[in-house]
C-alpha cells in the first residue's frame, strides 16, 4: 500500500510515544536496511522520517509487522 503513489491514512507512534494521525500521506522514499521511510503530508507539504515497526494502522487497517 506505500509502495503505491497513492495517498494514505497513516496512524504512527514517534520516538517520545505519542500517537500520530497524519491523514493524506504519500511514501516518497524508503530505506530497506534501516527500516525507515520518508512521508510527505499533502495537505501541509511536510515531510517526516519514520520507522516502519512504528506503524500502527494504514487507512484503518491495523499492521502487523
Amino acid at each position: 500500500m506505500l509502495a503505491s503513489p497513492e495517498p494514505v491514512d497513516l496512524v504512527y507512534v514517534t520516538a517520545k510515544g505519542e500517537v500520530i494521525t497524519a491523514p493524506n500521506v504519500v511514501s516518497l522514499k524508503y530505506d530497506h536496511y534501516a527500516g525507515c521511510r520518508n512521508i510527505k503530508h499533502l495537505n501541509s507539504g511536510e515531510i517526516r522520517k519514520i520507522r516502519d515497526c512504528l506503524i500502527l494502522q494504514i487507512n484503518g487497517c491495523e499492521v502487523f509487522m
